[in-house]
This record gives C-alpha cells, sequence and structure tokens, in this order.
C-alpha cells in the first residue's frame, strides 16, 4: 500500500470516527423516550450499519485492508470530537449560569 493511501485511510479513519461521535450523541437524544426493545433494536441497527459504511468506504479507498493504526485513528477522532462536544456543553452551561 502507497503512502498516499495509507495517508487518507488514516484521514479517513479520524473523520469517521468524529461523525460516528456526533451521530451517535444524536441518536441517544432521540432514543430516550422510545420503549427498551426499540432502542436495542435500534442500537443494534445503528451500529451495524456505520460499520458496513466504514468498511465500504474503506473497500473503495484501500481495498478493505484493515490496519490497527486506522482504528487506532478513529479512536482518536471519536474521543476528539466527543471532548470537543462536552467542552461546548460545558460553556454553554457557564453561560447561562451567568445570565440568570
Amino acid at each position: 500500500m502507497t503512502l498516499r493511501i495509507q495517508i487518507i485511510t488514516l484521514l479517513f479513519s479520524f473523520f469517521y470516527g468524529a461523525l460516528f461521535s456526533f451521530v451517535l450523541t444524536i441518536q441517544y437524544r432521540f432514543l430516550y423516550a422510545k420503549e427498551k426493545w426499540f432502542q436495542y433494536s435500534f442500537t443494534i441497527l445503528f451500529v451495524l450499519v456505520m460499520t458496513f459504511l466504514y468498511f465500504l468506504i474503506l473497500r473503495k479507498i484501500n481495498y478493505g485492508i484493515l490496519h490497527p493504526y486506522s482504528f487506532l485513528s478513529m479512536m482518536v477522532g471519536y474521543s476528539i470530537e466527543h471532548l470537543i462536544h462536552l467542552h461546548l456543553l460545558s460553556v454553554k452551561n457557564i453561560v447561562k449560569k451567568k445570565e440568570t
């Protein structure tokens, strides 16, 4: 695999991890009012679709070759987006408290 394809794989995995974290946050907000069986089935379906989409795009990029660094890159993207989300929520709560 060439260096160019490896870099593209790393960047794709990073941004896909961030996208996964963002979509997961939105998904949980919609599921709180539903029944338990709906939560479980929708979560399983969500994970299957997101995994299938990841491998489908990865197959187009580098013929579906998996490397440990692509998973590491995805976890870093997930973590960074999650930390940004938590930071924005804390800033929003601080601003709300100062206004009242």
